[in-house]
């Protein structure tokens, strides 16, 4: 199988599934990589002491990758090459990094390719005028407004024993939009026993309805909520109504970081096997709702050891 780098959340799952004990072929194969990637992974990465840390793995991955940065600079011959084969041959970025990485030639990175375009366009030049989208689709992604939040608290403050999964009452939320934007479900999962709760909102993204729908959805578990983790997203910003009526600390992962809600992303996955992508809302009733909450957590989940969520929720919750 042939190597590829490991993203940021596949090194949390790492980090998890040797905490629970798991060998490392059964790691590999969760992950779809080969057993040499794993093994690699744990021997660069691994601390003095020979323990795996995810976060201390990121952080040891990102210094290499800025030390090797350093030594591919964007020489006079580098940006010769990369604009002939721009404006003569009209490769792109990846198509010129993945040429030179084949040949064994000295190249930037796709990013620093791409920001030497812009900076050619803002004064001026044409480069960009032999890319197939012209700048347009990354111009797009590169500079998209992020909704502000106010008096957010950063998953950062957020207590170390919620990553563990061992400790009962920590949640996690998101939204799943319907076609064209229009209506929303809310979904709410429990990390430790995997219980999803999953609710369809009248006013769709608006903040305070959501905020109250919550409150609603989690009184009767009140006394047995410590944490609920989200998005970026503005539709919970009034999460102050959440914390001061369930009694309980609000938590934002950070932009572009869907990794720091795993569980949430995996969950609505599971949703979307019932409700598909460009689905119209408006088809979908309450008792649908309720039946595909039903279905998810009575399947014996393997990360459980083949226990059924809703049997396991409801051993902790009171």
């Amino acid at each position: 199988m042939k190597y590829k780098h490991l993203t940021r959340e596949q090194r949390y799952e790492i980090g998890a599934y040797l905490a629970s004990g798991m060998k490392q072929k059964f790691i590999a194969e969760k992950l779809h990589v080969s057993v040499s990637t794993i093994s690699r992974e744990k021997k660069r990465n691994s601390t003095k002491i020979g323990t795996y840390n995810a976060q201390k793995a990121q952080e040891l991955t990102n210094e290499r990758k800025e030390r090797f940065c350093k030594n591919r600079r964007l020489t006079s011959t580098v940006k010769t090459f990369v604009e002939e084969k721009i404006t003569q041959e009209q490769w792109s970025p990846q198509q010129i990094v993945g040429y030179c990485k084949k040949e064994g030639i000295t190249m930037v990175s796709v990013e620093r390719i791409y920001q030497h375009i812009r900076e050619d366009k803002s004064k001026g030049g044409s480069l960009y005028k032999h890319m197939r989208h012209q700048l347009k689709h990354r111009k797009k992604g590169l500079h998209k407004k992020q909704c502000k939040v106010e008096d957010k608290r950063s998953i950062e403050e957020r207590p170390a024993i919620v990553e563990q999964n061992t400790e009962f009452g920590h949640w996690e939320i998101d939204l799943i939009v319907g076609a064209g934007n229009k209506g929303a479900i809310l979904t709410l999962v429990e990390r430790k026993t995997k219980m999803l709760f999953i609710k369809k909102l009248p006013q769709g993204k608006k903040a305070k309805p959501l905020a109250n729908m919550v409150v609603e959805m989690m009184l009767p578990y009140k006394n047995s909520i410590k944490t609920i983790t989200s998005d970026n997203g503005k539709e919970f910003s009034e999460f102050k109504i959440i914390e001061k009526k369930l009694n309980l600390t609000f938590y934002f992962a950070h932009a572009y970081s869907s990794w720091e809600r795993g569980l949430s992303e995996h969950s609505n996955r599971n949703v979307r096997q019932y409700i598909p992508k460009n689905t119209d809302f408006r088809q979908i009733t309450d008792n649908d709702i309720k039946l595909i909450q039903y279905k998810i957590n009575n399947r014996p989940r393997e990360v459980l050891g083949f226990e059924k969520p809703k049997d396991l929720f409801y051993k902790f919750a009171n």
